[in-house]
C-alpha cells in the first residue's frame, strides 16, 4: 500500500455537447463519420492484450444502410473461450493486489481519453454501427460512458473508506476483496456505455473479466477496448471475446471459476442463465453473483389534470428516441377519455414532423432498428394491429429496402390486455389505452399488474394530492419513476438505473449499490493485548 491516503478527483457529470451548426464538435464527428464509412475493419478477439483471429467471422453493417459493410470480426471458438478464462484467472492476483489509486488512474485516464481524444471516434462508431443520431450517441458513448468510469471510481473510494468501529484495545478493519474466480460480462447492443460499464465496473473493484459484447455492437465496443488498453489496462484484466450465446452459456457461465455474471439483455436470456447456474450450483467454487438488467414494458400514465404539451412531448421522446430501443422506452400509455382527443391531435401533429433516415443527416430524429430479426419482429406487431378487432393503428409503417426503418408507430388498444400493451417489442411502437376518467384507480391497478416488468414509468398530473396517490399506487411498478417527465434518460450519479420483477435484479447501475456486488468483504479484528487465560470473572463464585 502507498504511504498516503489519496483522494480521487470529484466526479461530475460530463457536459453534453450540442453539435450546433458550425461547432467544432460537429465538424469533428462529421469528418469521423466519413472516415469510418470508407473503412472495413478487421476486428480481432483481444485476450491477454494479444489479438486473435479465427476462421469464423461475421460482418458489421450499417442498420440504416444494410448493404454497407463497416467491419468484419472474429468469433471465438471453444479454444479461445478457454484461453480467455485461463488468462483472466492468471491476471487476477497481480490486478487485485495493485494499489487502488493505480487501478483508478487507468479508468480515469480512459474517461479523459473518451471525453477528448476519442470522443468523435466512439460517437461515430456508435452512430454507424448502432444507428444512433448524434444526440443519442453523445449522451451514450460519450457522456454516460465517461460518467460510469468517473463515478464508479468515486463510489469505489467511498466503499473502501467505509470501516467498522473499534473498541478499546482492538482494531477492527474491513478489507474489500474481489470475488473468487473471474467475472463474465455480457452486454447489449443498445448502449455503448453499458458495454463499457459491465466489464469495467467489476474490474475497478479488482476483478478480472471475460467480456462478451453484443454481435451488433462489436464496432463501438472494440474502440472502447482499445481505449482501455491505451489507458494502461494490464493484459488479461478485461478480455474482449465476441462469441455465440450458446458457447458463452456452455463454456463461460458453466465454468466452476465463474464468480460473477454482469448482464444487460433480454428477460428470457437472463432467466435461462439463472436456471443454468441453479442446475450447476454444486460445481462452482463460490455462489456466483448474478446481476442483471433486463426487459421493460415502460409506461406513461396521465391524470386528467396533466398538462397537455409536456405529456405529448414525453410520449414522443420517450417512445421514439433511438427507435424505442431503450430498456426504459415508453411503450404503453394510459390516457383519460377527457384528454384523449387533444392528446391524439397533438401527438399526430408532432409525429408528422419526425424525420427518419441516415444518421449522417443531422435533421433526422430517428434512424433504423438494429437488425433484420428485430425489424421483422416489430413489423409483425404493426401488421397485426392493422387488422386486429381489439386495436387500431393510428400511424406507423416500415420499409426495409435500404435500411431497417420503422416509422414512429402508435396503436390504440381497445382492451387493456391487448398484446402490445404487455409484450416488450423493443421498437418505436407506443400503444395507448384510453380509460374512463371515473376508472382512474382501477386503471392504476391495471398499469401495475398488466405487465411482468417493473423498470421505468412516468406519471403526469398537476394536482399534488393526485401525484401522491399515483406515486403510492405505482410504487412497485417501476424501479425508475418519473413525475411529469419522460421515463428515459437516467443519468449516472443522479438517477441510478434498474428495475425489479421481470426487469432484473435492481442493482442500480450508476450508483454505489452496483459496486458492492463485485466485492467479497473480509472483516479483520486485531487485539493488541490478548487474554492469557480462558477463565472469566463470573466463574469465581463464592
Amino acid at each position: 500500500m502507498s504511504n498516503g491516503f489519496f483522494m480521487m478527483p470529484k466526479a461530475v457529470n460530463e457536459p453534453v455537447l450540442n453539435y450546433a451548426p458550425g461547432s467544432t464538435e460537429k465538424k469533428l464527428v462529421k469528418a469521423e463519420l466519413e472516415r469510418q464509412s470508407k473503412l472495413v475493419l478487421d476486428i480481432p478477439l483481444i485476450i491477454g492484450g494479444k489479438e486473435y483471429r479465427t476462421s469464423t467471422k461475421r460482418k458489421i453493417v450499417m442498420p440504416h444502410n444494410h448493404k454497407h459493410v463497416l467491419a468484419e470480426f472474429s468469433i471465438a471458438s471453444v479454444k479461445e473461450i478457454e484461453l480467455a478464462k485461463k488468462t483472466a484467472l492468471e491476471a487476477k492476483e497481480t490486478w487485485a493486489n495493485m494499489p487502488f489509486e493505480h487501478r483508478a488512474s487507468i479508468f480515469l485516464k480512459a474517461a479523459e481519453l473518451i471525453s477528448t481524444k476519442y470522443r468523435a471516434q466512439i460517437n461515430a462508431a456508435t452512430m454507424l454501427g448502432q444507428s444512433k443520431t448524434i444526440y443519442q450517441a453523445e449522451i451514450d458513448s460519450a457522456c454516460e460512458l465517461v460518467d460510469f468510469l468517473r463515478f464508479n471510481v468515486s463510489f469505489a473510494e467511498e466503499i473502501y473508506k467505509s470501516q467498522p468501529q473499534s473498541s478499546a484495545g482492538v482494531w477492527n478493519r474491513m478489507e474489500y476483496r474481489p470475488l473468487d474466480g473471474f467475472v463474465a460480462a455480457v452486454s447489449p447492443f443498445n448502449f455503448t456505455a453499458i458495454g463499457a460499464n459491465l466489464c469495467s465496473c467489476p474490474a475497478i473493484m479488482g476483478n478480472t473479466v471475460v467480456w462478451k459484447p453484443a454481435m451488433t455492437a462489436v464496432l463501438s465496443n472494440y474502440y472502447v477496448m482499445k481505449v482501455f488498453m491505451e489507458a494502461g489496462l494490464p493484459d488479461g484484466v478485461i478480455n474482449f471475446l465476441p462469441c455465440s450465446g450458446v458457447d458463452a452459456g456452455k463454456h463461460i457461465i458453466g465454468d466452476p471459476e465463474m464468480g460473477g455474471f454482469h448482464f444487460t439483455g433480454s428477460t428470457a436470456v437472463f432467466k435461462t442463465i439463472w436456471e443454468q447456474v441453479g442446475r450447476n450450483i454444486n460445481n462452482y467454487r463460490a455462489y456466483p453473483r448474478l446481476v442483471g438488467e433486463t426487459g421493460g414494458k415502460d409506461f406513461i400514465f396521465a391524470h386528467k389534470s396533466a398538462a397537455l404539451e409536456p405529456l405529448v412531448t414525453a410520449m414522443v421522446r420517450g417512445s421514439f428516441e433511438y427507435q424505442g430501443q431503450k430498456c426504459s422506452a415508453a411503450s404503453r400509455a394510459f390516457i383519460p377519455r377527457s384528454m384523449f382527443p387533444d392528446v391524439k391531435r397533438r401527438l399526430m401533429e408532432e409525429i408528422a414532423k419526425i424525420k427518419v433516415g441516415d444518421v449522417s443527416d443531422f435533421t433526422n430524429f430517428m434512424s433504423a432498428v438494429i437488425d433484420e430479426a428485430s425489424f421483422k419482429n416489430i413489423c409483425s406487431y404493426i401488421d397485426e394491429a392493422k387488422t386486429a378487432k381489439d386495436a387500431e393503428l393510428l400511424c406507423g409503417g416500415y420499409d426495409g429496402s435500404v435500411g431497417y426503418f420503422i416509422q414512429p408507430t402508435v396503436i390504440l388498444a381497445k382492451k387493456a390486455d391487448y398484446r402490445s400493451m404487455h409484450e416488450e417489442i423493443f421498437g418505436p411502437v407506443l400503444t395507448i389505452f384510453v380509460y374512463e376518467d371515473e376508472d382512474f384507480d382501477k386503471t392504476l391497478k391495471i398499469c401495475d399488474e398488466g405487465a411482468a416488468y417493473a423498470l421505468t414509468g412516468a406519471l403526469f398530473a398537476k394536482d399534488r394530492e393526485v401525484i401522491v396517490h399515483m406515486e403510492k399506487a405505482l410504487r412497485q411498478a417501476a424501479g425508475n419513476f418519473y413525475i411529469n417527465d419522460k421515463p428515459t434518460g437516467a443519468v449516472v450519479g443522479q438517477q441510478p438505473f434498474g428495475g425489479a420483477r421481470a426487469s432484473g435484479t435492481n442493482d442500480k447501475a450508476g450508483s454505489i449499490l452496483n459496486l458492492f456486488r463485485w466485492i467479497s468483504p473480509r472483516t479483520i479484528k486485531e487485539t493488541f493485548n490478548p487474554p492469557t487465560s480462558f477463565e472469566y470473572p463470573f466463574m469465581q463464585e463464592k
